[in-house]
C-alpha cells in the first residue's frame, strides 16, 4: 500500500491545523505525548514537528509533505516544492508579519539608524540576509522566546518578531518602524515525492480539501422563502459565489431561495431581506466550499 508521510507544525499552529484537518475529513488524534498521532486514512502516516525545521525534513525526504511557514522555509533556505497557500493562522485568515521594532523613545527611526547596532531574533538567517541586501552593517542574535523583553532590557536596540495585529507588541511597549516579510502557511512536498504519481494526486486531493474549508469559514448559506412578486428584488439583494438556486413550493406562488453569501454581511443583510417580503430565513454554517 502506498504512504504518504505527513508533516502536522507542533506548536501554535498545532490546534488550527488538526482543526482544519477535521474539517476536511480527516480526523487526527494526537496521543499524549506521542509525535505520531493517528489520522483516520490508513494511506497516510502524520509526524508532528516544529514549524521551524519542517521544511528541513521535507528537503530530506523524511517527511513528504507538510505544513510550515513561509518564514521558516526562507529561513531554512529549503529546496521544497510549494504545492499551494494556505492563509491561516493559530487565530485567523490573516498572514503573519515580520515587523522590526523598537522601544517607543528610540531615537531608531529607520534602517539606516541600525548600523552597527544588535538585533534580536529567532529568524536570523533571514534577517541577516535582509540587512546584507541594504548594505547596513548590524549584529544579529538568536533569540529562544520572549524576543520582546530582550530590547525592553537593553539586551538588544531592536528586534525582528512575528505579529498579527501588533498588539503584543505594542503591549511591550515598543514600536513598529518596517516590515521586513509578510508570511502564511504553505503546503509543502518533497521534490521526489512529488514526482511519485499517486503521492502528488494525494498531496492535490488534501490541498484541495484543505483549501475548500478554509474558504468556507468566512461564508454561510442562507435559505428562505420569497412570494412570487417579489423575487427580483430578493434576488438583487443577495451576494452569491454564482446565481442564486431558485425553486417553486409546491401548490404556492411562493419560491424557496438559497446562496451562500460571506459570514460578515449576514447582519446587515437579513433586515433587508425582511424588507423585501423574505420570510423563514434560515443560516447554516459550511464545512467546505469548493
Amino acid at each position: 500500500m502506498k504512504i504518504l508521510k505527513l508533516g502536522i507544525p507542533k506548536g501554535s499552529l498545532q490546534k488550527s491545523t488538526i482543526s482544519l484537518f477535521e474539517k476536511s475529513g480527516w480526523k487526527i488524534r494526537v496521543n499524549g505525548r506521542s509525535y505520531f498521532p493517528s489520522i483516520n486514512d490508513n494511506t497516510i502516516e502524520c509526524s508532528i514537528c516544529r514549524a521551524q525545521e519542517m521544511s528541513r525534513y521535507v528537503e530530506n525526504g523524511t517527511i513528504d509533505a507538510g505544513l510550515t511557514g513561509k518564514d521558516w522555509i526562507a529561513e531554512n533556505e529549503s529546496d521544497v516544492v510549494v504545492v499551494d497557500d494556505l492563509i491561516y493562522s493559530k487565530t485567523s485568515q490573516s498572514p503573519a508579519k515580520w515587523v522590526l521594532a523598537v522601544p517607543a523613545d528610540s531615537e531608531i527611526k529607520n534602517l539606516e539608524d541600525l548600523r552597527g547596532k544588535k538585533i534580536s531574533t529567532e529568524l536570523v538567517n533571514f534577517t541577516k540576509k535582509y540587512f546584507k541586501e541594504q548594505n547596513i552593517d548590524i549584529q544579529v542574535e538568536f533569540s529562544w522566546g520572549a524576543t520582546e523583553g530582550k530590547v525592553v532590557s537593553g539586551l538588544a536596540d531592536a528586534i525582528v518578531e512575528v505579529t498579527e495585529t501588533g498588539s503584543t507588541i505594542k503591549a511591550h511597549g515598543l514600536k513598529i518602524i518596517h516590515e521586513l516579510m509578510e508570511s502564511n502557511t504553505q503546503f509543502i512536498a518533497n521534490r521526489e515525492s512529488y514526482k511519485d504519481a499517486w503521492k502528488k494526486e494525494k498531496i492535490g486531493q488534501i490541498t484541495l480539501l484543505l483549501k475548500g474549508a478554509l474558504r468556507a469559514e468566512n461564508m454561510v448559506g442562507l435559505k428562505m422563502n420569497a412570494p412570487e412578486k417579489n423575487l427580483e428584488q430578493i434576488i438583487s439583494i443577495l451576494p452569491s459565489l454564482n446565481a442564486p438556486t431558485v425553486s417553486s413550493l409546491y401548490n404556492s406562488k411562493w419560491t424557496s431561495v438559497e446562496t451562500v453569501v460571506d459570514s460578515r454581511v449576514v447582519r446587515e443583510l437579513i433586515p433587508l431581506l425582511i424588507k423585501a417580503g423574505a420570510e423563514g430565513i434560515i443560516e447554516y454554517q459550511l464545512n467546505k466550499v469548493i
